[in-house]
Parts: structure tokens; sequence; C-alpha cells
């Protein structure tokens, strides 16, 4: 999958088959828009496209009017959304940086100079919900009718449902604040996760319980940066590492705490801290930093909380630990129970 940024790119496909949206999450609904851009794509003779952007235009608007705090809470960071749209087979990817400009652009403006004459498209595949230019003033109706003008198809894609409930990233990011781990999974097709680069941190992880473990290391975590002022899911998890022992190793179980870590720190931004159960020997101390992971976020434990001093912090952290150890130990029970049913 190739990835550009904005519609003025030489190695851009000159015409495609071309869905626009969001794609928060890269949801269940989602998958099924792409299947069938994929699809018509081939049918077509064409590459699939999908145009997405960024900042979130409700980002925007929020932050245009002074009041962040309405934006949406994201659920994927950029680098898992484009994951998600490569593992579902989309040729290129058009990020488009949603700015001043770009909002007070006209539909029909929107339609001539990104759609035809800087995509090419042929083929335009949108939500039923699906509203565009400057004031939304742009719909499904007005765009079939300059597909009509200037010689490209529109179809459009009624909502996706799964157990009669609409499939919706709204929705999701409902199941993300309730900590409803399964019903995200439902709606995801997939497990909840976060993947990145395991950086540096303030390493105060290390100190934490250092004493009554009866280790060095104490609570030592892998740090990966959520980078948006508001994530739709936080708290403290049950979790699972996958890539520290490398792309076909054993993912590693763990505990984690997605949030703003109100008691030792006041800067507000988002981190994912996942302290590993076992930790893998073959790393040795230091050999976590660096490496792709992808941490799925399995069952949520509590909420995120500010205690009196660390010492409270450090009784929370393993009593975390215990809760982890044993959703671990009662799941593989399940597991191995289910496997006894169906032999």
């Amino acid at each position: 999958m190739r990835v550009f940024r904005g519609i003025h790119h030489p190695d851009l496909a000159p015409a495609c088959a071309l869905t626009i949206g969001n794609f928060d999450g890269v949801h269940r609904g989602h998958q099924a828009m792409l299947a069938l851009l994929n699809n018509e794509a081939r049918h077509r003779g064409l590459p699939s496209c999908v145009m997405t952007f960024e900042p979130h235009p409700r980002d925007f608007f929020a932050r245009k009017a002074g009041t962040p705090e309405k934006a949406p809470a994201r659920i994927a960071t950029l680098r898992d959304k484009l994951l998600e749209l490569e593992r579902c087979g989309v040729d290129q990817v058009v990020l488009m940086r949603f700015d001043e400009r770009l909002a007070g652009q006209s539909p029909q403006a929107f339609i001539d100079d990104v759609l035809v004459r800087g995509l090419g498209a042929r083929y335009v595949l949108v939500g039923d919900d699906f509203r565009f230019g400057a004031k939304r003033a742009g719909d499904y109706a007005m765009l079939d009718a300059a597909g009509n003008a200037a010689g490209f198809d529109v179809a459009r894609m009624l909502s996706y449902e799964v157990h009669g409930q609409r499939v919706s990233s709204s929705a999701t990011r409902d199941a993300l604040a309730q900590g409803d781990m399964a019903r995200t999974a439902e709606l995801l097709g997939r497990p909840y996760s976060v993947s990145g680069h395991v950086t540096h941190g303030r390493k105060l992880g290390r100190g934490l319980g250092a004493t009554a473990e009866g280790a060095s290391d104490g609570f030592r975590t892998l740090n990966l940066r959520f980078p948006f002022h508001r994530s739709a899911a936080a708290g403290i998890y049950v979790v699972r590492v996958h890539g520290l022992t490398g792309p076909t190793g054993r993912p590693v179980d763990g505990v984690a705490s997605l949030g703003v870590r109100p008691t030792v720190e006041d800067a507000g931004r988002i981190l994912l801290e996942t302290h590993c159960l076992d930790w893998p020997a073959e790393l040795g101390r230091e050999g976590g930093y660096g490496k792709l992971v992808r941490v799925e976020l399995l069952h949520k434990l509590r909420d995120e909380a500010r205690y009196d001093g660390l010492d409270a912090l450090t009784t929370a952290i393993r009593q975390d630990v215990v809760n982890a150890r044993q959703w671990f130990d009662t799941h593989a029970a399940d597991r191995r129970q289910t496997t006894r049913d169906r032999i």
C-alpha cells in the first residue's frame, strides 16, 4: 500500500476507485465498505484508494470554536489506521490535511479539484451519511449528479449491522468508554490494540515496588505514545504484547495503563505503559527499547485514578498485577474447557 500526503504527487495513480472518510478504528462497517471498493476496483482495472483526513474534521472545528473538549476521542493512531487499511487490501491512501482552506472549499470545487483533477476518480463509494464541502453542503445526490456530468460512477453503502445494531465509530467509542472490550472486539472484528515503537520514559516504574518485589526493576514498563489529546479508551487493562520477541515470537502477557498518569504527571499527555508479567529473559534489561510492538487490550480492570503518593500507587499496581494474573489463569482454563468440548 502506498501512502501520499495530499494530491500533488507524480506517483499517484492517474485514475482510481475511491472512498472517502475518517476511518477511525477501521471497524467492521469500514471493512465491508473496503471489500466492496476493492471488488469494484478489480472489475474496473483500477487501484483502490482511500482518502482520509488529519486532523479529524470534528477536531478541527472544535478547536476553531475554542471547545477542544468536544472533539471526538480517538480510537486509533494514524499508524494503526494505516496498518488496518493495508490489511484490508487498499492500494493507496491519500492523507488530506484538514485545514481552513479545505474546510472552506465549496462542494463543487472539491469535486472538480480533488476528485476529478487531483485523483482521477472513476468510481466513488460513500457511506449513507456522507456530507462534504463548506458547511457540509454537499450530499450524495449532488455527488451523484456531478458524477453523471463528469463521467464517474457514484455508489452509496448503507449501514452495516451486527446483531441488529449499527456498526460505527461512535458505537466503538461508546464500547471503549464503557470498558466493554468484548463488544469493542465484536465491532472491530479483532481485539482492540495500540501499536508503536517502545520509547524511553522517566523510568519511574523501576523504582516502584522494587524492594517489596525483591527485584531491582520493580514495575518496569514499555512506553508507547498515543499522539492525540483524547483517547477513546482509558484505564488499567489486562493486555497481551505482540512483537516484543520478534514478529513470529510468542506474545507476552501484561497489565497496562492507558491515560495521563495523574499521580506522577500533569502534562496531560496520553501514554500506554505496559508491565510484562514475565519479562522475556532473552531481551536483557534494555532489550525492549525501539521495538515495534502491538499491545492488545483484552479486559479492563478499572479506571485510572490519582493516588496520594507513590506508596499508594505501588499498592494499586501490585493488586493490578495480581488481578491480571488471575484473569489469564481463568481464561486459560476456559480455553482448555472449550477445547475439550470441541473434542
